[in-house]
Parts: structure tokens; sequence; C-alpha cells
């Protein structure tokens, strides 16, 4: 039996993220946990013919305790999108917040669960999780993900525009780094099958992987952003993740992780610095297996995207870990 919960599955990347994993078979149970809506959510999807059975959790009655008891994967794209006026500190705090909140529920009713952040900055809100388990001495760093399966999703759609590749899925490119603007690195010298990128569409095509969610929120005319998308994406890493525990091999993805927790972790952080990092991730029954190394293979062009890349992850990193340790004030 395996149990799921969408934590944040009223919201515009949660319900069509709680619809993709109801129709998987490799789910039993779907608990849809928010502050608002969930008990319609849940109703409207437990028509569908598919055998998860579905609840839906409001924090009221003890909510969070009931949808998370029992739990093997959660799933988070918990949080708010930026509102006119407000600032990105100001998004953060409250993002920030209701992460910290959510995991913290994680420790104490599901503390050896699989967690996957969708929960934007990825790059903070992945370090502020870890410290709260760390705080609750529960914290298993193979089994906390940050969900940066957009980034690839993007760059295979991107690259096929450009190969003609009828299926994008097929052309494996691993983007590492983190999850926001030039943090995010397409490796496209290490695609496999191997790809030529015209010198000339190179600049354009790393910058459209970057810069993707941009792309939307114009074309939405600043109503919406990248939300179906990205419950596909974390449809597909979970998906994954739930197929590895089940003991299928050679399942690898890019995830944002903790390196020193991850077997081959510690080689990957002496060269880059970090402590999180995302690089392809074995995955298999226990959660992030091994972690590999495609940044030592980094051609001249990339070891430069990836300057850029170690800079802005520190301080997104110590902002998340400062979160917790020295909270701002309410």
């Amino acid at each position: 039996m395996v149990k799921a919960v969408v934590a944040g599955a009223s919201g515009g990347i949660g319900q069509p993220l709680s619809l993709l994993l109801k129709a998987s078979p490799l789910i039993d149970e779907l608990a849809l946990y928010d502050v608002v809506n969930t008990p319609g959510v849940a109703a409207d999807l437990s028509h569908i013919s598919t055998p998860a059975a579905v609840t839906g959790f409001l924090p009221a009655d003890n909510g969070l305790e009931k949808a998370f008891t029992g739990t093997d994967i959660f799933v988070i794209p918990a949080g708010i999108p930026r509102k006119p006026g407000m600032t990105r500190d100001d998004l953060f705090k409250i993002n920030a917040g209701i992460v910290q909140g959510l995991v913290e529920g994680i420790a104490k009713f599901a503390p050896k669960a699989y967690i996957l952040i969708i929960s934007n900055p990825v790059n903070s809100t992945v370090p502020i999780a870890a410290e709260v388990l760390k705080r609750a001495g529960v914290f298993n760093p193979q089994k906390l993900f940050g969900v940066t399966t957009l980034d690839i999703v993007r760059a295979e759609t991107f690259v096929a525009g450009i190969t003609g590749e009828k299926d994008p899925a097929k052309t494996t490119i691993p983007v590492i780094g983190g999850h926001s603007g030039e943090t995010i690195v397409p490796l496209f010298s290490q695609t496999n099958p191997k790809v030529e990128i015209p010198a000339d569409q190179l600049d354009k095509l790393v910058n459209r992987v970057q810069f993707g969610g941009d792309e939307v929120v114009k074309a939405k005319d600043g109503a919406g952003s990248a939300t179906l998308s990205m419950a596909y994406a974390g449809f597909r890493f979970a998906e994954k993740v739930l197929k590895a525990v089940r003991g299928e091999k050679g399942i690898v993805e890019p995830s944002f992780v903790y390196l020193p927790g991850v077997s081959g972790g510690d080689a990957i952080q002496k060269i880059t610095g970090l402590e999180f990092f995302s690089v392809p991730i074995e995955l298999g029954p226990n959660g992030a297996e091994k972690a590999i190394d495609v940044v030592s293979s980094a051609n001249d062009y990339e070891k430069k995207l990836l300057e850029a890349c170690y800079t802005g992850l520190k301080g997104n990193i110590s902002k998340g870990i400062e979160f917790v340790l020295n909270p701002p004030p309410k």
C-alpha cells in the first residue's frame, strides 16, 4: 500500500498534480491537504475510476495529522504566487514559513517518508526542510528532494524543437545547479544521444531554459505562472521515485539534494563548494542512492555558467538556513 500526500493540493499546481497522481497505478491512497477547498477537490477526483482512494483535509479538526499520518511520499507545491506590490522578500518569508510548518508536520507524523519539494524558491526551501528535519532528529538526506524536473522537461522540449525529435523525453539532458534563473545550468555537451546545438543558437537556448517561467507568465498576461508544466514535472519525478522504491533499476533524474548525505555527493561538494546542488541522482529503494558527477565533465562554456550558478546558490542556500536558525520577526 502506497500513500501519497499533496500538500498545497488546491492551488494551480496542486490540482493538476493531484489529478496525475490519482491516475497513477502506483498509488493506493491519495490524501490532499491545503488551507482551502481540499474536500471539494478530493470529492471531484474521487469520481475518477482509478484505484487510488482520495481524501481531502483542511487544517481544522487535526486535518494535518490525519492527512500526514502513515504517508510514504509527500509532494509539496504549497505556497502563494507573488501578488502586486509584494517584494520577492515578502514572498520568500511567506512561502518559507509555509514549507517550514509543513515539514514540521512531516517530522512529527511521517518522519520516514520521501519528501519532494516544489515550493519556490527551491534553492532555499530545501535547505529550510533539511534544517527542520535535523532539529527534529529525523533528517534522512536520501529522502529529501528539491524537484528541478521542470528545467529538464523544458530542455528536452526546446532541444527537440531544434533537432526535430518526435519524442522529446528520449533525449537525456543533464540540467544541474539550482532551480531559478542563472542557477539553472543545462549541460548540452552531455546529451544522450549526442546533440549538436548550433553555436549561434546556444546562448538563446540556455537563456530559454533558465528563464522559461518568464515566457509562461508573459503568455498568461501576468495572470498566472507555469502551473500545468510544473504539475507534470512534479508527477514525473514522483513516479520515478515510486518506481525506484518498488525495485525498478537504472532510474536517474536530476534533483536538488543535500550532497554530503548522498553517496558520491562529497566529490561534487568539493568541486562546487556547496552542500546543496542538483545533479543526476540514481534512485533506488532507499531514495537517492547515488549522486552522479557530471560537473567535472562540463566544457569551458558551461564552466562559465557554473561560476554564476555557484555564486547565486550560495546566497540562496544561506538564506534558507538562516530563516530557520534566526526566524524573522512576525
